[in-house]
């Protein structure tokens, strides 16, 4: 069961941060809040979602798991204003949630839980390179990183106290450093990984909003992002496979 109502700008902005990776999800409603695990259909990007009960202007629910076209929502984005409230009603059992948003009435269709990916297990791995990040200046860099390759770098450098951002073409390439001052904190640990600019890019829109971003790195391990939404209210982690350099 649930019944509540939401900022059409946090509504959207949930939503997003879920459409970056996957088309559908497992949601789970409880009576503090609501979240999701879901990884992409390649395994190589993971998303968990937090949304607390104090992110809505009025939430009641039990606990229970429902299947959600990401897709379908998206969707309803199109009739929706900034201010407007987003309802959200789900009886016990039922198969349809009922979507009213500027006077329109959804009924949507619920998928099949069993027919959608079980929650994925977040690999417990030690991840020594830490800092803190303006979300714009991220999605910048990644931006400009796609613009020459398909693939870029984030590293640590102890030596010189810095993170950077490299992308190698195949005839140019283009290096992005932050010193220690330009970052909100940094734990400088070496830390080296390449990884797929088209999930970064996705990504990256996301996390533009976020005033900090939270990344732990390794060398050729996962990297992990960390943010806020919904004015702190909510939590989102970015989990994104490395790729193999060749020799």
């Amino acid at each position: 069961m649930l019944k509540a109502t939401i900022d059409a700008d946090v509504f959207r902005e949930a939503i997003d941060v879920i459409s970056a990776l996957v088309p559908e999800c497992r949601l789970h409603t409880t009576d503090s809040g609501i979240s999701t695990r879901a990884v992409d259909t390649a395994n190589v990007a993971m998303v968990w979602l937090e949304l607390k009960k104090e992110a809505f202007d009025s939430f009641k629910a039990s606990k229970s798991q429902v299947g959600i076209d990401i897709s379908k929502m998206k969707n309803i984005f199109n009739m929706m204003g900034k201010g407007d409230l987003i309802s959200l009603e789900l009886p016990e059992n039922a198969q349809k949630m009922q979507v009213s948003v500027h006077g329109y009435h959804y009924s949507i269709t619920l998928l099949d839980t069993n027919t959608i990916r079980k929650d994925p297990n977040p690999p417990t791995i030690s991840l020594p390179g830490k800092l803190t990040i303006s979300g714009d200046d991220l999605n910048n860099a990644i931006k400009a990183a796609a613009v020459i390759s398909d693939k870029m770098a984030l590293g640590i450098n102890p030596k010189d106290e810095t993170f950077y951002m490299i992308a190698d073409g195949d005839t140019d390439n283009i290096r992005r450093e932050f010193s220690k001052d330009e970052l909100k904190s940094l734990t400088p640990n070496e830390a080296r990984s390449l990884f797929s600019l088209d999930y970064l890019k996705d990504m990256g829109k996301v996390m533009s909003r976020a005033p900090e971003v939270e990344i732990f790195i390794g060398i050729d391990h996962p990297v992990r992002f960390s943010f806020d939404i919904a004015n702190g209210n909510g939590h989102v982690e970015y989990l994104l496979a490395p790729r193999i350099e060749a020799d």
